[in-house]
């Protein structure tokens, strides 16, 4: 049996479905326990992603509310250095 090394090409994009898997939050008991450590924190969730224009950055997947980890932290960040 010959053993066929994968090509760098697969490996990088493996690399990258893994991190953009894990980078993203599903639904809104998800983003709270990320963002105040338990879900009965959800409707903070829907407060912050409601305040426009400054709100938490997020999207839908069909009526699901998402966001990634790594632009919650961007966007916290971003607060910070206005206070």
């Amino acid at each position: 049996m010959t053993h066929h090394p994968r090509s760098l090409d697969t490996l990088k994009q493996t690399a990258t479905e893994a991190t953009l898997g894990d980078d993203l939050l599903r639904g809104a008991d998800e983003i709270a326990r990320f963002l105040f450590g338990d879900v009965k924190h959800r409707r903070k969730v829907y407060y912050l992603t409601g305040e426009a224009p400054k709100g938490m950055p997020h999207f839908k997947m069909g009526s699901v509310i998402c966001a990634r980890k790594s632009t919650i932290l961007n966007w916290i960040a971003e607060q910070e250095g206005r206070a």
